[in-house]
């Protein structure tokens, strides 16, 4: 029989995962080219060969998702198979309208035909949106575990934006690893919080060789952490599965793809930034939840913030900068940085738009709903200069920085400058501490 013909619809992470676990080895299928979105400059590279597998010698393109229609067109494709997250099913249905008007069928895959068994108890952490706080919710459950004497190893949601044969598993231990695998922001971001902290994580391109090296760590293994990027899915099972909801966005936990999933498949679900959302939202997270999981363990919770010098803001005239995926496909109007200006008192928050440089003004057009912030874009060493650039030639009295990394140590900033942290609580009962003890009991 001819091999079914296929494109898969991505973004430098779920797409990669999917051809892995479902494509790779597949016989009935042909997959003619991966399309790119959402991630700057990852379009016109190959999915090389050595990662594609012995049906693609050749590897595989990537093109702009721009270039869709054409593509089903040119190749006679049957299938495409949708495969990024953090998308409104707006968008979803959107794009199955484009397949299907161009003569091909539409495919999302689902947990069993993607998802990975581990050797070692597993915990996956996700969420419904970007810039809920997964983040700090996983550094809070390490923590926990780690109290009780339990290695733990995370592995984090794909970000491989450099040369993907390079990434196929990617270990960091220490800050030095960040520099021997070129990693962009948005990647320490998320990598060096948990090395400071003492414990390893994993990433790449090859999550199942990832996962076999993440249980064999030579620092040794008793949990597997699954951290998620975007509101992903996760890519492993789990025996413990908790997701975080926003009442800031409320009614987004059925809004979006696949973050309902999410909260479907959640054993707890964590209810974040209670202290800062309207008592309204916050009950529509829950009547929403109750629909969805009924039987999930809901679980409230506030991230605090602090900063480590508050006489940098009061009465001052500042520069926010904030995580970048959270201000652009997550489309948050406020992060940690704005909070802990307006909170310790910031007489001005200044907008950078007069004074972007180079690749961030595309940012801003491509995301006009940013305002008056500064996302630390740095997904390429051009992004990175251009971040640095407008900075400093912002006209303030101070910068907030409120990403999860010292920027400081990557960006030369000239400015008086503060780092805001954040960190999760979790308030009342049932409590998250509760469920990390009966997780650790019962295995």
């Amino acid at each position: 029989m001819a091999k079914k013909k296929v494109i898969i619809i991505g973004a430098a992470g779920r797409d990669f995962h999917n051809f892995n676990t479902y494509f790779r080895d597949n016989e009935a299928y042909e997959v003619v080219a991966f399309t790119a979105a959402q991630i700057p400059d990852i379009d016109g590279r190959k999915y090389p060969a050595v990662l594609a597998g012995k049906l693609y010698p050749e590897g595989i393109p990537i093109f702009a998702e721009e270039q869709l229609t054409e593509l089903i067109k040119k190749h006679n494709v049957e299938f495409c198979v949708f495969s990024y997250s953090d998308v409104t099913y707006n968008k979803v249905m959107s794009m199955s309208a484009k397949v299907n008007a161009a003569g091909a069928s539409y495919m999302l895959l689902g947990t069993e035909h993607t998802m990975i068994k581990s050797t070692k108890p597993l915990i996956a952490i996700t969420a419904v949106r970007t810039g809920v706080g997964k983040s700090q919710t996983t550094r809070k459950v390490i923590e926990l575990l780690m109290e009780k004497g339990l290695k733990v190893v995370a592995v984090r949601h794909p970000m491989p934006y450099g040369d993907l044969a390079k990434q196929a598993v990617q270990r960091f231990a220490v800050l030095d690893d960040l520099v021997k695998h070129e990693c962009t922001i948005e990647e320490m971001e998320e990598y060096e919080p948990h090395i400071v902290r003492g414990n390893v994580i994993y990433a790449g391109v090859d999550y199942e060789a990832i996962l076999r090296a993440a249980e064999n760590d030579p620092d040794g293994c008793d949990v597997i952490l699954w951290d998620g990027g975007n509101n992903d899915f996760s890519f492993y099972h789990a025996d413990l599965y908790l997701t975080l909801v926003d009442p800031l966005r409320p009614g987004h936990e059925s809004l979006y793809y696949p973050g309902e999933v999410n909260v479907l498949l959640a054993d707890g679900i964590i209810i974040n930034k209670i202290d800062s959302a309207a008592p309204d939202d916050i009950q529509m997270v829950r009547e929403n939840i109750e629909r969805l999981n009924p039987k999930a363990t809901v679980i409230d919770a506030a991230s605090p913030i602090r900063v480590d010098n508050p006489g940098l803001i009061k009465g001052k005239r500042v520069l926010v900068v904030e995580d970048g995926p959270t201000l652009t496909h997550g489309g948050m109007k406020i992060g940690a940085g704005t909070v802990a200006a307006k909170k310790f008192g910031a007489a001005e928050l200044i907008d950078p738009r007069p004074f972007l440089a180079g690749k961030l003004a595309e940012t801003f057009e491509i995301y006009p709903g940013i305002g008056s912030l500064l996302p630390a874009m740095g997904y390429s060493e051009q992004q990175l200069r251009d971040l640095e650039t407008t900075i400093n030639n912002t006209v303030c009295d101070a910068v907030v920085i409120g990403t999860p990394i010292d920027l400081s140590r990557i960006v030369n900033i000239k400015h008086p400058y503060t780092r805001v942290h954040y960190d999760l609580q979790s308030i009342g009962e049932p409590s998250l501490e509760q469920m990390i003890d009966d997780f650790a009991s019962k295995r």
